[in-house]
């Protein structure tokens, strides 16, 4: 996946190029980060139109939605982050049952953030779903990466390195 990314960007301007490379990490981060906020929304949809159908009340239907939706989204950010963007050291199943543990860990912050932003103000004040559902999105993705960067993979390689 790296070495794709990294072909698109050999297209561009040399300034541009150099501006990606300075800070690689940080675009992985961002590029996996929005294809995993396609994951939360996507689950997050399927899960909330089903729970409707079902005759769920507002509040069942946004906080289920949303632990939901975190459970998915998580587990492709732990998979894309630890192959692409920190390439993580950890091997065998003792370190990576580890590391996974500590990266669900550090996520139930952001999970309990995200489900009270929803529930607060969709449930509570009415506001639109969506709209708290991408400030809830917002707010998880920076601290997420400052989750993963000090915490989770703080031992972890060259960013983007091809194993």
């Amino acid at each position: 996946m790296v070495k794709l990314i990294r072909a698109c960007v050999n297209i561009l301007p040399k300034p541009l190029r150099e501006l990606y490379y300075k800070y690689e990490e940080k675009w992985l981060y961002l590029f996996f980060g929005v294809l995993t906020t396609v994951v939360s929304f996507v689950s997050a949809g399927v899960a909330k139109a089903l729970l409707e159908k079902a005759g769920m009340g507002d509040f069942t239907v946004s906080s289920v939605s949303t632990v939901f939706s975190w459970l998915c989204s998580v587990t492709f950010a732990y998979i894309t982050n630890r192959l692409w963007v920190f390439d993580s050291r950890a091997s065998g199943a003792a370190e990576i049952i580890n590391e996974a543990a500590s990266f669900y860990g550090g996520r139930v912050f952001t999970l309990v953030l995200a489900t009270a932003v929803i529930v607060i103000g969709n449930g509570l004040f009415k506001l639109n779903y969506w709209v708290m559902k991408i400030i809830a999105n917002v707010a998880e993705l920076i601290l997420n990466y400052v989750i993963s960067k000090l915490l989770v993979f703080k031992n972890g390689g060259e960013v983007g390195a091809d194993k």
